[in-house]
């Protein structure tokens, strides 16, 4: 089984779709497809298309999936790659009016390069990434995530990167304990 997903964003991404289609139709893909379409809006005879999937039911379709395709969005391919699945990625384009901005194609470019998924950027190549899934051996996704967290923590712990709230907040508060100090002692002398 294929699980296409679109993501959540506002605006329609018809494109991935059609593509996917013109494969079905092709015999290229010859699997279930699956589809969580979010916004987009598409008819197909050729594949079972949900607006969105309960979570629980779509961490099941995940688990299912012998191949994911996705738009660029992060936690998207992430989802893939944490569930050992192979992933293409397609990014949203601005110039289709996909997206707000680019910034899917650096996300995608960055995971492609480092081995991890298969990419399509254009999707009159579609049917060519498609068939080079079954050769396809992605690299092993890992976290660092675990760094990242001791690194924040690190850099908020040391004194000279407090923020400027929490220097006045310190600053306040001390002056507020002295005050009140201040006029305990007036009273009890």
């Amino acid at each position: 089984m294929i699980l296409v997903t679109l993501g959540t964003q506002d605006k329609e991404f018809k494109r991935l779709l059609r593509a996917v289609d013109k494969a079905i139709e092709d015999k290229v893909i010859k699997d279930e497809v699956i589809v969580q379409a979010g916004c987009t809006k598409y008819k197909s005879k050729n594949m079972k298309i949900f607006d969105l999937i309960p979570i629980h039911e779509f961490e099941k379709l995940v688990k299912d999936a012998d191949l994911i395709i996705t738009h660029g969005g992060v936690g998207s391919i992430l989802t893939g790659l944490i569930n050992n699945k192979k992933v293409i990625a397609v990014p949203r384009l601005k110039k289709y009016d996909e997206h707000e901005s680019d910034h899917q194609i650096q996300m995608v470019d960055s995971f492609y390069d480092e081995g991890y998924i298969l990419k399509v950027d254009d999707t009159k190549d579609f049917e060519k990434v498609l068939k080079q899934v079954k050769d396809f051996k992605p690299k092993k996704y890992k976290s660092n995530n675990s760094t990242y967290i001791k690194n924040i923590n690190n850099y908020i712990k040391e004194d000279n990167h407090r923020s400027w709230y929490n220097k006045l907040r310190y600053f306040w508060n001390i002056l507020f304990f002295a005050l009140i100090g201040l006029i305990i002692y007036l009273i009890i002398k």
